[in-house]
């Protein structure tokens, strides 16, 4: 009798402390959610629509490494392919809609994701990620050599056209409001990704492999999923930005973009779901902070040093940090 009661009270406990920190979830949720709202008052729309499309772009990466294991070196290719997509449609189809054209961006880095997760996913460790970079430097290739990408010099004069027939996206506001809409809603579906049984899965996976697969999980099955819709999410970024910025370059599909974002998952907080965010915030404020300076040549050394202490003195990034400081010291 004793042992069933201690038992019952173990699992109140359980569901309590989950409740708590499901609420303190939706607080904070609530919270960036108002501020991101009256961010336009304050900021430059554009300035923070580029904050957003990068920081749903490590979103998706950190899907794949912070929750799945798996360092891809090959991100930007799903990037460029949303964006190229995207921008070539509305470019070359004026009666093609805005959020169409997006689409059918998204699903194009979808479709690549399963190709290079069906050829990657085979490898672990150091090989899949250059396996990823080596795909991703074909992509880059093809880019440079496609007739319809307009080589180095790009695709410009990407319209960005109405929302809905209704809406007209050439006003920043409008379009800023649009674009958090796609940011909210790709944050929103990797946290209910990560808390869902598939995402337990996936990090099962990243803790004890061989453990997952005694268990008669697929291993590889959950990898490509994780992988496919790691790279939706990362085209989806991509044919946002296009549209943004009316613009896609080269530059979206170079392996520096990977290791960019490489950066800002790791220094906001692998495993946390605003680490991405936090991270992306950081390093597009510090780029146009210091090119607007006289350090404006030493961006790649200063982001380079950057990386570099975070991997060696903050593992856990700025958010992990701040979470295992929280853990130590209000507990």
């Amino acid at each position: 009798m004793a042992t069933t009661t201690t038992q019952t009270d173990i699992h109140q406990s359980i569901v309590k402390q989950q409740k708590a920190e499901q609420r303190k979830k939706q607080i904070l949720n609530l919270v960036l959610l108002a501020l991101l709202l009256l961010a336009p008052a304050v900021f430059y729309p554009v300035f923070l629509m580029k904050i957003l499309c990068f920081a749903l772009f490590a979103v998706a990466l950190n899907l794949l490494l912070g929750y799945t294991g798996l360092l891809s070196f090959g991100h930007a290719a799903f990037l460029a392919a949303g964006s190229y997509t995207t921008g070539y449609l509305l470019s070359s189809f004026p009666g093609l809609t805005t959020e169409m054209g997006i689409i059918v961006g998204t699903a194009a880095s979808l479709v690549l994701g399963l190709g290079f997760g069906l050829v990657a996913i085979r490898r672990q460790g150091i090989y899949f990620a250059m396996i990823t970079l080596a795909l991703a430097q074909l992509v880059y290739f093809f880019f440079v050599q496609a007739p319809f990408t307009g080589g180095e010099d790009g695709m410009h004069g990407v319209p960005r056209g109405y929302l809905l027939g209704v809406i007209d996206l050439n006003d920043n506001n409008a379009m800023y409001y649009f674009v958090l809409a796609v940011f909210l809603a790709g944050y929103l579906l990797v946290q209910r990704i990560v808390g869902s049984p598939f995402g337990q899965v996936l990090k099962a996976i990243k803790q004890n492999e061989p453990r997952a697969v005694s268990l008669g999980y697929n291993v590889d099955r959950y990898k490509l999923m994780a992988f496919i819709l790691s790279a939706g999410l990362a085209g989806l970024a991509g044919s946002v930005k296009t549209v943004v910025f009316q613009l896609a370059s080269l530059n979206d599909a170079h392996w520096h973009m990977s290791g960019e974002v490489i950066l800002m998952t790791l220094l906001g907080g692998t495993g946390t779901l605003l680490g991405p965010v936090v991270g992306a915030g950081f390093v597009v404020t510090l780029e146009y902070q210091l090119s607007q300076g006289p350090l404006g040549d030493w961006v790649d050394p200063i982001l380079g040093a950057i990386f570099v202490l975070t991997v060696m003195a903050f593992r856990s990034g700025i958010v992990g940090e701040i979470q295992n400081f929280m853990r130590k010291n209000m507990s």
